[in-house]
């Protein structure tokens, strides 16, 4: 009788069933598929995602560029500050030669006299030169136009030395200046490329849609601006009334010779009103130019740009950036604002424009737009200021 013996396996393992190699083949080929697989892309953003995202990214824009004005501003003036010292510099080091010449001059005439043998290269070097001359007993020997030189030759090398660390100190302040102007320039550059990447990465049908987007943001903001047109002409109406019960009530005033000038509203008030109207007439004739970072026209303007030179044209200079033209005049209430007065936006005030009543202002709004007319709820308003 033949052994017993037990079937042998088709593989190593074991023997498998078709369906069950299949399966694990399978399993295979998708850990396989899953490991070689790159990692998953990001969700991809919303449309209001991508206009916040944006927005953002304009207004990051914004602060850089105040910040680089400012800085530009900043270096302009150091500039001026270190050549002038420069210069300065220059005209003691003449000076200061030849009061070292002159005084060589008068060594030699005591070595020649025999007072005293002359140590020229001491005298050069030495901080004091009175101390100099008394230590080699030469003082008493000297005529008062020698004292007059030898005090003379001491002041000014105090003097030098005090200037030439003032325009190292101004050289240092200068170059700590230019880094943040290139550190800004460089930052502005960033977020507008960043914003420029994510517009480029819409269908034309999302550029469409955000484009509607924007329209609906703009036409709420008109809205806004005419309820507030509608309640200052409210208040302006009730005003004239109150004015008109109260001169009913008074008496027949007594002609007077009084010649004042009062207007009732102030002289300063109505002075103004008329420069804020030559501002607003000057911004006007700007519109239609190109938004530019940095620029403060004439051909094209940033935010803080328009309004400086719009001001300018009223005969009122203001500061070049946002942040120092807030603190120039008085503040007032948005209710209360006149046309040209100044509209700042963002809790960092990163943004201006110009009042031109009824809830509206003109303003070089942001890279890739022109300086337009806009409800001033356009963008969130942080204060309004009268200028000086």
């Amino acid at each position: 009788m033949a052994p017993h013996r037990k079937a042998r396996s088709s593989s190593p393992m074991g023997i498998r069933t078709p369906a069950l190699a299949t399966a694990a083949l399978t399993s295979v080929a998708l850990l396989s598929q899953t490991a070689n697989a790159s990692p998953s892309a990001e969700p991809k953003p919303s449309l209001d995602e991508v206009q916040k995202k944006v927005d953002d990214l304009y207004q990051q824009a914004e602060t850089a560029t105040e910040k680089y004005n400012g800085a530009k501003e900043k270096t302009g003036k150091q500039r001026k500050k270190v050549d002038n010292l420069l210069d300065d510099v220059a005209s003691r080091t003449q000076k200061l030669n030849e009061a070292r010449e002159e005084l060589g001059t008068f060594a030699a005439a005591q070595y020649r006299t025999g007072a005293a043998a002359p140590d020229t290269a001491s005298l050069l070097l030495a901080d004091n030169p009175q101390d100099y001359f008394d230590q080699n007993q030469l003082m008493d020997r000297l005529t008062s136009r020698q004292q007059q030189a030898v005090d003379d030759y001491a002041t000014q090398q105090s003097e030098m030395t005090q200037k030439r660390q003032e325009a190292s100190e101004s050289l240092q302040a200068l170059t700590k200046t230019e880094n943040t102007l290139k550190s800004s320039k460089a930052d502005v550059q960033r977020k507008l490329a960043e914003a420029r990447q994510l517009l480029s990465q819409l269908t034309t049908e999302e550029k469409a849609r955000l484009a509607a987007i924007e329209r609906e943001k703009r036409e709420e903001a008109q809205r806004k601006a005419e309820e507030l047109a509608r309640q200052q002409q409210a208040a302006e109406e009730l005003r004239r009334q109150q004015q008109q019960q109260q001169q009913q009530a008074q008496p027949t005033p007594t002609p007077s010779t009084d010649v004042g000038t009062s207007t009732g509203t102030g002289t300063s008030a109505g002075t103004t009103t008329a420069k804020g109207e030559k501002a607003i007439a000057f911004a006007r004739s700007q519109t239609g130019k190109p938004y530019v970072w940095g620029a403060s026209g004439p051909d094209s303007y940033d935010c803080s740009g328009l309004t400086q030179a719009a001001w300018k044209a009223a005969g009122v200079t203001l500061p070049r950036t946002t942040w120092d033209q807030v603190k120039v005049g008085t503040q007032v209430s948005v209710a209360s604002a006149q046309p040209g007065d100044l509209v700042f936006f963002y809790d960092d005030i990163s943004h201006v424009g110009l009042y031109l009543g009824d809830g509206m202002m003109i303003h070089a709004p942001k890279p890739g737009a022109y300086v337009r007319e806009e409800s001033i709820y356009y963008m969130p308003i942080h204060s309004v200021v009268r200028p000086a």
